[in-house]
């Protein structure tokens, strides 16, 4: 356990940077105040971290001279499958900051525990002791009671019933598919002989194609990129948040294939609070007393 919690620390830092420039992307206007915009492309962002990733993992394997590890070890469909789940996962974790604030989604990751131990039954057929689903439930609660006690909605949305419906469905979806993909990466991992690298290189190279053809079937590509083209900046915080992605990524799939995917959901709901407090210094998000309590209760020792 210290051996983890030093590589998601690590993965963390970064995920902080992350965090705040996906909300920074996704719910502030660029440009002049009398034209500015948000930007709404979800899956661009998808495409841009992928490809990012996908460069740094073949980078780093030519760089280490393991040209053996570049050919695919498993069947091409399971590295797919892994990427789908991960393209629908991250598109709702984008597209909900345009229905629920920054903190409600960042404690709405605090419920990954749930899902990932749902998945791990059915597809590891692992059995988890009456601790590990009393610390999933009073972690799940809290949440609740963070939805339940405050604001949820975005500032980019203009109704409270669109937030508190399709803003908190889009979180659910997001805690589905992503359970599935971390328990889905540690059965690849105890399933075949594969290295972080290279999962990481065909899972991101088919999340490309994925994200790639939604963009190119939906007319997005050509939108995105004149929306980065007349913001300059907007493409800085695109970069920003992929090189950010990318460093998570590293230690996330490390985690994962040392300790399983039970270990990486339980780590990750403990670090949360200094998210939130610097979105909130950042961009001045209202919280209730017992919203501030429940994070800091949420984000104390494990």
């Amino acid at each position: 356990m210290p051996a983890a919690r030093a590589g998601l620390t690590r993965a963390e830092n970064e995920t902080d940077g992350f965090a705040l420039s996906q909300e920074r992307i996704m719910t502030h206007p660029y440009g002049p105040t009398a034209a500015s915009e948000v930007f709404k492309y979800s899956l661009f962002l998808v495409l841009c971290n992928r490809l990012t990733t996908c460069a740094v993992a073949i980078s780093m394997l030519v760089y280490d001279g393991k040209y053996e590890e570049i050919k695919p070890v498993a069947p091409l469909w399971t590295y797919f499958a892994v990427s789908l789940s991960n393209v629908i996962a991250t598109t709702c974790q984008y597209e909900a900051l345009k229905y629920v604030s920054f903190p409600v989604q960042t404690l709405g990751k605090c419920a990954k525990m749930m899902p990932v131990m749902v998945w791990g039954i059915i597809m590891l057929r692992k059995k988890y002791k009456a601790a590990d689903w009393g610390l999933a439930l009073v972690i799940t609660a809290g949440c609740t009671v963070f939805l339940l006690t405050g604001e949820v909605k975005s500032k980019v949305s203009e109704s409270l019933w669109a937030s508190s419906v399709y803003g908190l469905a889009l979180m659910l979806g997001y805690l589905g598919f992503d359970g599935f993909t971390s328990t889905f990466q540690d059965k690849l991992f105890k399933g075949y002989n594969m290295t972080t690298y290279n999962q990481m290189l065909y899972t991101t190279m088919c999340s490309s194609i994925l994200s790639a053809v939604g963009l190119f079937s939906s007319g997005q590509l050509p939108l995105a990129i004149s929306f980065v083209s007349r913001h300059p900046d907007a493409l800085n915080n695109i970069m920003t948040l992929s090189l950010a992605a990318t460093t998570g990524a590293l230690f996330i799939s490390y985690t994962i294939k040392s300790f399983g995917a039970l270990i990486f959901a339980t780590i990750m709901t403990t670090r949360q609070f200094l998210s939130i407090l610097l979105s909130c210094v950042l961009f001045a998000h209202p919280l209730s007393i017992g919203q501030w309590w429940v994070a800091a209760a949420r984000s104390g020792p494990a």
